[in-house]
């Protein structure tokens, strides 16, 4: 068994973004080049929030496949999959949902932070935040649970557990904030491995990666759902438009004002684009550079690579028989490589 197997996936909810990229597919594009990686498009995932919104995952997949091999990924360095185009995943999900007890489902953090915003929504001001998740679940109506209490979306960890064990990843690459989301997939491992004494699920490791702040447009995380982002494949004139928008230091008035660059978006992004950022932060504390000049400025750092990845990106989409090509053979891969472990699950399960 290779001990370098590195299994990560995106949910095709929509464009990535540039804190996609640097949060995730930045790092994927160095890990190709030193482990056996497995990165997959999460189609399954994205109906654990929004089964009901489905006219676009197709095109949202296509997309992000596009995105990925625009970017850099290499068809030839990695396994480039759909999640649901290896039916292994399903079945392997549905085993180990089996030995997974329910109160590990109710303690996982994106559940219960669902679950305390519905809460709040409902009994703001009247009942204290001390509850446990399940006394707070027992208080909900039936539509209001519906929002959040799918089968789907409370096993959804079940299902994360199963991308990751599935090809016995030794590494998931994480940020430090997301190590409690891998937990629960070592707890299911280890469960398992105890329960049919068997060694057959790999334990995996968090690989925690240096990511570079991202901000949104308006100076918080940038976020779909705040609607700050720019695209990894921002039309240039758009990306104009963005960068012109941007937060900057509020305490400079004046072109010749001395400002603070760490509380300046425009800032952020020289730290990613320009190679001479810290001259330009000397520049910004000593008022010689305003911000409509700085900002320009940034346009033109950022222009050439966005430039060059819609070039690629519209030639990959000229070629539709080689792009479906790419996902023909990665799933195939991944199926060889699932349908091991599921073997080895079921035998050690002692099922016919």
């Amino acid at each position: 068994m290779d001990c370098k197997i590195i299994v990560s996936g995106m949910r095709p909810t929509g464009k990535i973004h540039l804190g996609n990229f640097f949060g995730a597919l930045n790092n994927w594009l160095t890990l190709q080049n030193t482990h056996k990686c497995f990165f997959f498009v999460a189609d399954l995932h994205a109906l654990t929030t929004a089964s009901e919104k489905t006219e676009d995952l197709t095109k949202n997949t296509l997309d992000m496949v596009v995105t990925w091999l625009a970017s850099g990924l290499d068809p030839e360095k990695c396994t480039i999959f759909v999640q649901s185009h290896v039916p292994e995943v399903s079945e392997l999900n549905t085993l180990l949902g089996m030995i997974t007890p329910l109160g590990w489902l109710l303690r996982n953090p994106t559940y219960k932070e669902q679950l305390v915003e519905i809460f709040k929504k409902k009994y703001a001001g009247q009942i204290g935040d001390d509850k446990t998740a399940a006394e707070k679940l027992a208080m909900l109506t039936e539509k209001e649970l519906s929002e959040i209490a799918s089968f789907g979306f409370l096993g959804y960890p079940v299902l994360m557990a199963t991308d990751i064990l599935i090809h016995k990843a030794t590494y998931v690459p994480v940020g430090q904030d997301q190590s409690a989301h891998l937990e629960i997939s070592r707890e299911i491992a280890r469960r398992f491995n105890e329960q049919f004494n068997t060694d057959v699920l790999v334990e995996p490791k968090a690989l925690f990666t240096k990511v570079p702040k991202v901000t949104g447009l308006d100076g918080r995380k940038m976020s779909k759902s705040y609607g700050n982002t720019i695209e990894v494949g921002e039309d240039v004139e758009s990306l104009r438009k963005k960068i012109m928008t941007m937060f900057t230091d509020p305490n400079k008035k004046k072109a010749t004002d001395p400002a603070n660059p760490d509380g300046c978006t425009v800032f952020t992004f020289h730290k990613l684009y320009n190679k001479d950022f810290e001259k330009r932060c000397a520049e910004c504390k000593a008022g010689a550079l305003g911000c409509v000049a700085c900002k320009k400025e940034l346009f033109e750092y950022m222009r050439p690579s966005f430039e060059e990845f819609n070039r690629k990106k519209q030639e990959l989409l000229k070629d539709r028989t080689y792009l479906d090509k790419i996902l023909a053979d990665g799933s195939a891969k991944a199926r060889e490589s699932a349908a091991k472990t599921l073997s080895e699950v079921k035998k050690a399960m002692k099922l016919y």
